[in-house]
């Protein structure tokens, strides 16, 4: 995850992220994955409802998980 949030942050491209993260392909795999399934969507629904009102509900739920 935090090799994407890095490139999300920076823009830089993949093959270029740092070394300290896993190989730049295993993150753009699981990036390409989670973005066809919808999975990226809802953990930036998740990180802006934090972000902006300390967890309120999504969608009418108490959870947003």
């Amino acid at each position: 995850m935090d090799g994407l949030f890095y490139q999300e942050r920076t823009g830089c491209q993949w093959r270029f992220l740092p070394h300290d993260f896993p190989i730049w392909s295993a993150v753009f795999y699981y990036f390409t994955l989670w973005r066809e399934d919808g999975l990226d969507q809802r953990i930036q629904g998740i990180l802006r409802c934090q972000a902006r009102g300390g967890g309120q509900a999504i969608r009418g739920r108490t959870r947003p998980w």
